[in-house]
């Protein structure tokens, strides 16, 4: 059904195709008579072998959605329907923002790819705590985790306060945590991926990582253009800030080896996709050896088919994420990696 339905997607601007489709999603699960049924009986696995626990948090399976996808939390029951183990929302900031100038989303069909150069457009921290707090008193089975950034006009040495209202704001109704310094969509924020700045953001989020006796896990996410002598920084950070693990990667700024003309992949941005495949998984395998699997992984980053999956999982990650796959192959993919890791 998807293929027959993804060439007339592809006709039309990305962005708005997106929200064109997840409004509609919603709708199906919450207004068709059986629509939440319907999803998950066509989509939804639920095999005990599948079930985890990593960093405290139990998940029915392992594959998740990476943020981006609902940056503020408006689809999350529909997307679980599609049988994703956990939803990854925002990323989200202190204030609302509209994000870069438009267009600000590529499709790279002959690389099976995306440019995207969103900037953080969101709605805001407290329009988002709100809405989960609201589904978290309706259903508390859903495993959300909340990627938190800075406003792009907050200067870097003010950075820290910007994830610390996100971090306060959604303590309560988030599950986990991911803090993103690593989206090349916000002028300078890559530069906090530096030893000294992560560590001090790191280590603040942890001083406020306690509210009546509960803790919750902080992830980072790192981008994939990160040299090995940084990456060894990253582990040496994620141990001695105590923080729970790492997503790897974000997207990157390479564009080699690209099929598609110069024109459409010089675009700037964050390409994401099966150019990233090979890289990210490379960084998860680092990872995990550099640290002696001292922590878990969370591998994003090219996941287009089961096998890519598995290669993530057998490099080192305890779950995974999709996003660009999640698009290009339909919602089908989640229950067909899921039936090939029980296999």
């Amino acid at each position: 059904m998807y293929r027959l339905i993804k060439p007339i997607f592809f006709q039309f601007d990305p962005e708005k195709v997106h929200h064109f489709v997840v409004k509609r999603l919603q709708w199906f699960h919450e207004h068709f008579p059986l629509g939440k049924t319907i999803l998950r009986s066509s989509f939804d696995i639920h095999i005990k072998g599948l079930e985890r626990e990593v960093f405290g948090i139990k998940f029915k399976n392992p594959v998740g959605l990476a943020a981006g996808f609902d940056k503020n939390g408006e689809y999350v029951e529909a997307l679980s329907d599609l049988g994703f183990g956990f939803i990854e929302v925002g990323t989200v900031t202190p204030l609302p923002q509209p994000g870069n100038d438009l267009p600000r989303m590529f499709r790279l069909p002959d690389d099976s790819a995306l440019i995207n150069r969103m900037g953080f457009n969101n709605k805001g921290v407290d329009t988002l705590a709100e809405r989960l707090r609201a589904l978290k008193a309706k259903d508390k089975s859903i495993v959300i985790g909340g990627n938190i950034g800075k406003n792009k006009n907050t200067p870097n040495e003010d950075a820290v306060s910007d994830y610390v209202k996100c971090f306060d704001r959604l303590f309560d109704v988030v599950d986990y945590f991911v803090v993103n310094v690593s989206s090349p969509n916000t002028p300078g924020l890559r530069a906090l991926q530096e030893k000294e700045p992560l560590t001090q953001l790191l280590r603040t989020l942890q001083e406020r990582n306690h509210k009546n006796g509960v803790t919750r896990p902080i992830l980072l996410k790192i981008a994939p253009d990160l040299t090995n002598e940084q990456l060894d920084d990253i582990v040496e950070i994620v141990k001695d800030t105590a923080i729970a693990g790492v997503i790897a990667t974000n997207t990157t700024i390479d564009r080699s080896g690209l099929y598609t003309a110069p024109e459409l992949s010089a675009e700037t941005g964050g390409l994401s996709g099966k150019p990233l495949t090979k890289r990210s998984t490379e960084v998860i395998r680092y990872l995990s050896e550099k640290s002696n699997k001292a922590f878990p992984i969370i591998g994003v980053g090219g996941i287009h088919s089961p096998q890519d999956a598995k290669d993530k999982l057998e490099a080192g990650a305890s779950l995974v994420q999709l996003y660009t796959g999640f698009i290009y192959e339909g919602p089908a993919i989640v229950k067909r990696i899921c039936k090939e890791l029980v296999k």
